[in-house]
């Protein structure tokens, strides 16, 4: 197969990595509303690990630098608690999807940090897209108001540990993104990260934080539909990223939000308002401001 033929089957299928992200909101909702929390995020990571498994084969833990993974890898699951917890503790689908945007602050985060501690070069206008980014979340907290400050205050108070949670995971993943660039060797952790959630997941659940006895059909389907996207997510994007256009991939990677927020809508019932999907935007475009002041200072 020629080598353009290559590198465009490797960007289509990096490009569904995006798709599957947006899925991951409003699929963790339903899961650990049928199952609560450890029962439901124990069947997850565990069907997701086989599934990964089967597509990248054992990870091979000696080739891991230590340092990377006694303080890299760990971030990477302080990620996944306080997302999954976030999603566990808000109240209904609006909610859900506001927390689920407060976590998307993760890109611009990404490329704050790389400058900050990696040594990343940037445009000027890095400033005015964190800016925008967090405009664009004052905006969906702020509904119909827009960015009024003490109602956003206020808003944040009626469940406030939901969306700190939500702003600890963006914080973390940032945070394992670039340790990973500097640690990781080229090693993909994947596999070993979701076996970290799966072994700390099933501690709490047999604790007793958890039962199956509630357990409906949907979200049966959301735990196989779950583990498909999570793991076909990871997979899809390190082959996209190999052999594909990675600017393609990467400019992709920004619509997640309005991927996420457009599958909440169906998969639990989200009413988002003209408000919400304008915050959304600026949200997106701040990102992307973000990337480009990297990019085009390469």
């Amino acid at each position: 197969m020629p080598v353009s033929n290559i590198q465009t089957r490797a960007t289509l299928i990096g490009l569904t990595a995006p798709v599957c992200w947006g899925m991951t909101v409003g699929l963790i909702r339903s899961i650990t509303e049928s199952f609560g929390l450890a029962a439901g995020l124990t069947l997850l990571y565990g069907a997701t690990i086989v599934f990964l498994y089967v597509l990248l084969g054992r990870p091979r833990l000696r080739a891991f630098p230590r340092k990377y993974l006694f303080f890299g890898i760990p971030l990477a699951n302080v990620c996944s608690i306080c997302f999954c917890l976030s999603m566990y503790l808000s109240a209904g689908g609006q909610q859900t999807v506001e927390v689920g945007m407060i976590n998307y602050t993760w890109p611009c985060l990404v490329v704050l940090f790389a400058i900050l501690f990696n040594g990343q070069k940037a445009g000027w206008w890095i400033v005015p897209g964190v800016i925008v980014s967090f405009a664009g979340i004052m905006l969906v907290l702020g509904g119909e108001r827009g960015i009024d400050l003490p109602g956003i205050w206020e808003h944040v108070q009626g469940n406030p540990w939901s969306y700190v949670l939500a702003f600890c995971g963006a914080v973390a993943w940032a945070a394992y993104s670039n340790l990973t660039r500097a640690w990781s060797n080229g090693q993909n952790p994947t596999l070993v990260v979701f076996a970290l959630d799966f072994i700390i997941f099933s501690a709490l659940w047999g604790a007793g934080y958890g039962d199956l006895s509630h357990a409906t059909l949907m979200g049966w389907i959301s735990v196989v539909v779950g583990a498909i996207a999570m793991g076909g997510s990871y997979a899809a994007w390190s082959y996209g990223v190999t052999r594909g256009n990675i600017t393609i991939l990467a400019i992709a990677s920004y619509f997640t939000p309005v991927l996420s927020c457009l599958f909440a809508t169906v998969w639990i019932g989200a009413s988002l308002d003209a408000s919400f999907w304008k915050g959304v935007a600026v949200v997106v475009a701040g990102s992307l401001m973000c990337w480009s002041s990297t990019y085009f200072r390469r």
